[in-house]
């Protein structure tokens, strides 16, 4: 399979939450620290990279300033070194309850401390000293095993979570992080939990927690016994080993989960390559030949089809269409236009992409009608995290209303109808726009929401109303974003 970014190993961001449950922050002015924020946001992200002496040592870089925190000799800590010096080495120590102890590597001190007196100047270890990791990064993704270079996916008939695939093909192969209690549960597209000893239950009990450690950018998964999570046997059944120390049977990669998707024509037929490399909608069922992993690219915010047989939509003589490219080109780019609950697509020769009368897609049409309209369908997210700008979309308590600044996050159930998404939430109440443009999440009948796949990761949804949601300056989910753009774009 050629890489053209489709197998990107996740930079891992994350914040460090201390005994008092506040977030590390860097500051712009004067380049302090302090451990004031409430919640996960921009100058509470920090980046781990490695020391470039190749030592044990590792350097924290404030993914908001790009600068690097450093400890002096009198314990002083401040993030304002542009290229990491001797004082930005830092031992990471993991403790027993999965929490973190940062030791100034040249010094030998302990970083900790509260509000705005943080230092490193600790000569022993106290709550104060104690950081919990949380994650940055979108939690849905991709599981790598490092050693057997094989994908986890989840496989229903035998009931368990293996690292045996090839490549991440399918909804089997989405994983969601679930951060609670200062640890992570792995969640299932089935909405089932992993326990440690392999089996897949409903609810997130103690053996299902795991706490997370770091080696070379790698994640390990630590149970409520100090064993690890790694692939078992010959089917790479993912359950807890005999390790108490990660080798690299125990390391994973999490990588970007791209949406993957799968489109009607107009004859009501899927759009497949079953039946050689020419793109065709011929097909009555909706299986691995009619699914299409959909890139949109940065810049262009085009996008490109990726086969599970291994090639690219292409623009061929004559306005055809063929699955058979091995790169990303300007023929791999496609121009999305949303037209509803239908989506129409022009090719890179300034023609619409439509149906013709034997089922075989052609971009040789200059106006869009019934044939250059297809409905796009998500087949990767069943239960979906959205964010925003400002942080997670989550249930505001004691109310039915929606939040759009948390650092963490609800999980939401997807359904699919005529091209439109009905979203289920805590209680199995369905998302709806209230009076003024609110979103509620009680309600007992579903509304249809169309997703507008804008930019690469993030998509816009927008209401009957045809406004879209936003994260408002007051916090709330809110209809009234009238372009898909800014705040009204969450990645998914």
């Amino acid at each position: 399979m050629p890489t053209n970014g489709l197998h990107q190993v996740l930079k891992i961001q994350f914040g460090l939450v201390n005994d008092t449950d506040r977030y590390l922050t860097a500051e712009s002015f004067g380049f302090k620290v302090n451990a004031s924020a409430p919640s996960l946001k921009r100058k509470q992200t920090w980046v781990l990279e490695p020391d470039p002496g190749q030592g044990s040592a590792v350097l924290l870089r404030s993914s908001h300033l790009g600068r690097y925190l450093s400890a002096e000799e009198d314990g002083r800590v401040a993030c304002e070194a542009e290229q990491p010096g001797r004082d930005c080495r830092f031992l990471v120590l993991p403790q027993p309850d999965g929490r973190w102890v940062l030791q100034s590597e040249p010094h030998g001190r302990f970083f900790g401390g509260t509000e705005d007196q943080l230092s490193c100047f600790a000569t022993a270890i106290s709550p104060a000293e104690l950081w919990t990791v949380h994650l940055a990064i979108h939690p849905q993704a991709h599981l790598l095993s490092v050693s057997r270079r094989r994908y986890v996916h989840l496989c229903p008939r035998e009931d368990e979570m293996a690292a045996d695939g090839d490549k991440p093909w399918g909804v089997d192969a989405l994983l969601t992080l679930i951060f609670r209690s200062r640890q992570y549960c792995l969640k299932s597209c089935d909405s089932r939990y992993l326990r440690s000893d392999g089996r897949l239950v409903w609810e997130p009990e103690p053996q299902a927690c795991y706490t997370l450690e770091f080696k070379a950018g790698k994640l390990a998964f630590k149970d409520c016994n100090g064993r690890y999570l790694a692939p078992m046997g010959p089917a790479g059944t993912l359950k807890a080993g005999r390790n108490t120390r990660p080798s690299k049977d125990e390391l994973f990669d999490l990588e970007e989960s791209h949406p993957q998707v799968v489109l009607v024509a107009a004859n009501h037929r899927y759009v497949s390559v079953r039946q050689g490399v020419n793109v065709s909608a011929n097909q009555d069922d909706e299986l691995d030949h009619e699914t299409f992993l959909m890139q949109i690219d940065q810049e262009t915010k085009k996008c490109t089809f990726y086969s599970s047989t291994g090639g690219y939509w292409t623009l061929v003589t004559h306005g055809g269409i063929q699955a058979t490219a091995t790169q990303v080109s300007a023929n791999t780019m496609f121009e999305m236009e949303w037209r509803g609950r239908r989506v129409a697509l022009k090719a890179s020769n300034g023609r619409y992409v439509c149906m013709k009368k034997n089922g075989q897609l052609a971009a040789i049409s200059d106006f869009v009608g019934k044939d250059e309209e297809f409905t796009l369908k998500l087949i990767n997210r069943p239960i979906l995290v959205l964010r925003g700008l400002d942080g997670f979309v989550c249930h505001r308590r004691g109310s039915n209303q929606l939040d759009t600044n948390r650092s963490v996050y609800d999980v939401f159930h997807l359904s699919f109808s005529d091209g439109a998404y009905q979203i289920r939430g805590r209680g199995g109440g369905f998302w709806y726009t209230g009076s003024h443009g609110s979103v509620c999440s009680d309600g007992e009948r579903a509304e249809d929401f169309v997703f507008e796949f804008r930019e690469r990761g993030r998509l816009a949804i927008r209401a009957r109303s045809g406004k879209y949601l936003r994260g408002g300056a007051s916090g709330l989910l809110r209809a009234d974003a009238d372009a898909p753009a800014g705040t009204a774009l969450w990645e998914y």
